[in-house]
């Protein structure tokens, strides 16, 4: 079911946006050069390139952790917010990745940025950032928050197989491939115009197995090869492509809003063919879209956030934005903003 503010006069937004890319940049050759060498078979040149549309994506070095990017993030929407770490009561780190299983991220996060607010994690996949600024805004409008730091670090490229046994092994990862690293940041509080004026989802739980990384939980607690990423990229887009643009209409329809309504789509982008074939399905105008896969690739809950911080400056008091996220489990998101 849509989920909508309860009260129209009541109003939360987001307020100021912040992201950071680590320095390293890895291109498909090289990734597809690596891949074939470690495991000794033969790929046809460029494969990784042409299938997916991305030509390079930023890696995270030593020493760089998905609390490293969240704080670096935090550090900048901070900073353009005019805050103090100790202005914010609410810290969500928001995200697929995260430094260890327990303690939560978002302490070691708040560690490093010197805040004292309620800290917690969110992780829905590449939907943690977008369910993150959702559960903040719900929290302050709830009067248990009065301003939020919603943050993500992601790594995923550190599940990607760059040593698969054998081609097979290649193909059942080959999703990971896509991905790249960064973080984003996003500060939440009350607005007297504007603001997040609409929630949406779908949940098709049923299909969870779909793809994922299954080590580190009771089920696969030790092994290697656990820490992967396995999935089945087409069954994924079939699934967004038989709900996803149900969702889309019912928020467009509901806020009586058209593609004229909307400066700008930030959709979840896992590869170029898939963002084209987002297009062609919902009809969204491509300059409608900031597109960032080819540069950055598959950067799991941080790809909206990292969109946003690049179209904020340009956007004007009264500009809407439709957020589209995509995640495994499956779930499927929309939230139209509305800058203050």
């Amino acid at each position: 079911m849509p989920k909508q503010m309860s009260d129209p006069q009541q109003r939360v937004g987001i307020t100021a946006v912040g992201s950071l890319l680590p320095d390293e940049v890895l291109s498909s050759d090289r990734l597809q050069q690596e891949v074939a060498e470690n495991s000794g078979f033969t790929l046809p040149p460029t494969l990784l390139r042409q299938a997916t549309g991305i030509a390079t994506r930023r890696i995270a070095g030593n020493g760089v952790f998905a609390s490293t990017l969240a704080v670096g993030a935090g550090r900048r929407a901070l900073a353009a917010a005019g805050l103090d770490p100790l202005d914010v009561d609410l810290l969500l780190f928001a995200s697929a990745s995260r430094d260890m299983v327990e303690p939560a991220t978002a302490h070691i996060v708040q560690a490093e940025l010197g805040s004292k607010a309620h800290a917690l994690d969110v992780t829905n996949a590449c939907n943690s950032f977008v369910n993150g600024i959702d559960l903040a805004r719900v929290m302050i409008l709830a009067g248990r928050a009065r301003r939020a730091l919603v943050v993500t670090g992601e790594t995923p490229s550190r599940a990607m197989h760059r040593a698969p046994a054998g081609f097979a092994g290649f193909r059942d990862g080959f999703a990971g491939y896509t991905f790249g690293d960064a973080g984003a940041a996003v500060v939440l509080e009350a607005v007297e115009r504007g603001g997040i004026l609409d929630v949406d989802t779908e949940t098709c739980s049923e299909h969870w197995e779909v793809g994922g990384i299954p080590g580190g939980g009771s089920r696969h607690p030790r092994g290697d090869e656990y820490t992967y990423f396995r999935g089945d990229g087409r069954e994924l887009r079939g699934v967004f492509e038989k709900v996803g643009t149900a969702v889309i209409d019912r928020a467009l329809h509901r806020t009586g809003m058209d593609w004229d309504d909307v400066a700008k789509v930030l959709v979840h982008q896992v590869t170029v063919p898939y963002l084209e074939r987002f297009a062609e399905l919902t009809g969204v105008p491509q300059e409608k879209l900031v597109v960032t896969v080819p540069e950055l690739g598959n950067i799991a809950s941080a790809s909206i956030g990292v969109q946003l911080e690049r179209v904020h400056g340009e956007l004007r008091p009264g500009d809407r934005v439709l957020f589209v996220g995509l995640g495994g489990g499956i779930s499927i998101m929309t939230m139209i903003w509305e800058k203050s």
